[in-house]
């Protein structure tokens, strides 16, 4: 096996995230679930819920690409693979991840859909509701990987909110297979509970197939997928199964397992919280990075901690200050 010449290879949504200040009675006004993660299927149904919002910030966003956005920031070398479309919001996406020192080397695609964009609203409490459309994101195809790269990389990360859409699916099926004939890891991130849910069994048979290295997933998450009866039996029903299993707990903190090894950091502390964005992403980033380093899973836990402080201490899913700096306390 040759040397990585990346630490990270992730494939993911290619999407701009829309940032604005909501009430409580504005979310639920219009029909949303507060804290929750809706799709939109229309670009006319994401045009007309834009219109409603108050100013906003865009800032590019997708999961995977947040993750990977914060190990760049912590001095991994990374790269993406997702599909924008060639127009503004696409311009906007490839800049932000190339001028965060990531590869992206993706060719934007022509025509409709647009590019992917994740409307979400940010209520006083730092909860974010969230209104997705996937737009150009869900047409990648297996042609646009670069098997070279990922053959590549320490670990190819994958999130569950691409497996949706048959073409990426495939995609990330083949890249999988380039990942682990490679010798490298594999690491998948559950996302979300409806993903979950029309996904469990593709899902189980990634995990009892063997093909998944680390498996990241909060409490619900977990639960979901195994349909416990708490985090607990869950965590019980999935450890033998997976080489390394992370799971966050909110406030509670996380925890990571691997064999009989398992390990429980607190929750770093935030002065305030004011959005939720990322949080998980960016555990995930630190985490990731400390692996990709060599480090333990109670320092890559901590700095997981840190990096999820630090981005709900702050509007949007990337980080804004030294997580280099930050590191180096952990």
């Amino acid at each position: 096996m040759t040397q990585p010449s990346y630490d990270v290879v992730a494939i993911g949504n290619a999407i701009v995230d829309i940032l604005s200040p909501a009430t409580d009675d504005f979310v639920a006004d219009n029909g949303m679930t507060k804290g929750a993660m809706a799709l939109v299927f229309s670009p006319e149904e994401a045009d007309a819920l834009y219109a409603k919002m108050g100013p906003g910030q865009e800032v590019s966003g997708g999961s995977a690409a947040n993750t990977i956005a914060g190990m760049a920031a912590l001095g991994s070398k990374c790269a993406f693979i997702g599909q924008v479309a060639d127009d503004q919001l696409g311009t906007v996406f490839a800049h932000d991840i190339r001028a965060a020192g990531i590869r992206f080397d993706t060719e934007a695609r022509a025509g409709s859909p647009t590019t992917g964009r994740c409307l979400i609203f940010v209520t006083p409490d730092g909860q974010r509701t969230m209104n997705t459309f996937l737009g150009a994101s869900h047409y990648l195809p297996a042609e646009a990987l670069d098997r070279d790269l990922i053959a590549g990389a320490k670990y190819l990360y994958l999130e569950g909110y691409l497996w949706d859409p048959e073409e990426p699916r495939a995609a990330m099926r083949a890249a999988i297979e380039v990942a682990r004939a490679a010798g490298r890891k594999v690491a998948f991130t559950l996302s979300a509970e409806f993903v979950i849910d029309r996904h469990r069994d593709a899902f189980h048979q990634l995990i009892d197939a063997g093909l998944i290295d680390v498996l990241f997933a909060n409490e619900a998450e977990i639960v979901s997928l195994t349909e416990a009866a708490d985090t607990e039996a869950a965590i019980a029903a999935v450890k033998a199964k997976v080489p390394l299993l992370v799971v966050t707990m909110s406030e509670q903190g996380a925890c990571a397992i691997a064999g009989d090894e398992r390990v429980t950091v607190p929750a770093a502390p935030v002065d305030k919280v004011v959005d939720t964005t990322g949080a998980g992403d960016l555990f995930a980033a630190g985490f990731l990075h400390g692996q990709a380093q060599g480090w333990g899973l109670e320092r890559s836990l901590r700095l997981g901690a840190v990096c999820a402080a630090e981005v709900i201490s702050h509007f949007g899913a990337r980080p804004i200050a030294d997580l280099k700096a930050l590191a180096a306390e952990v």
